[in-house]
């Protein structure tokens, strides 16, 4: 398909629909456009990287709350930048999977120039709004977003396995961004922060593979499950959630609470992950993993900032 074409076949009248209801098709079409879930879980890895570097460097909140607003704007105008780019590539396979069929670049509500045009705009615009802070903070911006748009949408998705991989490095920039909006130099935090999102990751979007494997099999998407197969797959997701059993224990400057409930998280992730060799039904296992990935990301970064929340108000 003509990325510059908009699908016509399922464009629809709006004649005789009322504003409100027009104004609620818009609102879920953006919303569908630039992937809100994706945003909100990425920009809580953002303010708990920007919360911990005035953390660790003894800085106040209200001395940073414009580079905190520049921040949290910029790095979600480049997030939804990277999103709808990612929606406009994809409009050729996205009819064929239920989760992404009805985005408004599948039913032509809003055409696939506007969207290559609102993307390109929104990353600028972000971009820009980062520059105010440090230049750090835009690379790593643009290497995550350029991993994303070019690396993992329009050259790895549909040719390797390793998609998942690589689109990893992508989701583990934003508490990148966060840190060195506020401290530039090298600090193993921050570092220890990538490798979490950047493992936690796989078996993430692994379970979601499982869950939807007929379909990406359907659209000519490799992934892992679908190539390799179900137990294969398992296998890889008990894998990387061992891998980040030590990672709390880097962060031992955040206090035992916190270790604990890392740990605890971790371990419980690893336990559900094995009882997957032996349950029969692996899409409910799949399900489960997913779910409490979500709950475990919500859950780790928020222990990071309310353990350390007085600090930078003091």
């Amino acid at each position: 398909m003509d990325k510059a074409e908009t699908p016509t076949s399922t464009v629809v009248s709006n004649a005789g629909v009322s504003d409100d209801k027009r104004s609620n098709t818009l609102l879920a079409d953006i919303k569908s456009l630039i992937k809100v879930g994706i945003i909100n879980s990425n920009l809580i890895t953002v303010f708990a990287g920007f919360w911990l570097a005035l953390y660790f460097t003894g800085s106040s909140f209200t001395d940073y709350i414009g580079t905190f607003i520049l921040t949290m704007v910029g790095s979600a105008l480049v997030i939804a930048g990277g999103c709808m780019l990612n929606n406009w590539y994809d409009a050729d396979i996205d009819p064929i999977m239920t989760r992404t069929k009805l985005r408004p670049t599948v039913t032509g509500t809003i055409s696939l120039q506007a969207v290559l045009t609102l993307g390109i705009v929104t990353t600028l615009i972000g971009f820009g709004l980062l520059l105010f802070t440090t230049i750090e903070a835009v690379l790593f911006a643009f290497i995550g977003w350029f991993v994303y748009v070019v690396l993992y949408t329009m050259w790895s998705k549909r040719k390797y396995t390793l998609n998942t991989a690589i689109g990893s490095f992508s989701g583990a920039a934003p508490p990148l961004i966060g840190w060195a909006a506020v401290e530039p130099n090298f600090h193993i935090v921050p570092f220890i922060l990538f490798l979490i999102m950047f493992i936690w990751q796989t078996p993430h979007f692994l379970a979601l593979a499982m869950r939807k494997s007929k379909e990406y099999k359907a659209a000519g998407i490799p992934m892992l499950p679908v190539v390799h197969g179900f137990e294969f797959t398992k296998r890889q997701i008990v894998i990387y959630i061992a891998c980040l059993l030590p990672l709390p224990f880097y962060l031992a400057s955040l206090g035992t609470t916190f270790m604990v409930i890392a740990t605890l998280l971790n371990v419980g992730w690893l336990a559900i992950g094995i009882s997957g060799f032996f349950m029969k039904n692996d899409l409910k296992w799949a399900n489960i993993i997913f779910i409490y990935s979500l709950n475990y990301l919500t859950i780790l970064f928020l222990m990071m900032v309310l353990v350390t929340w007085n600090s930078p108000f003091s």
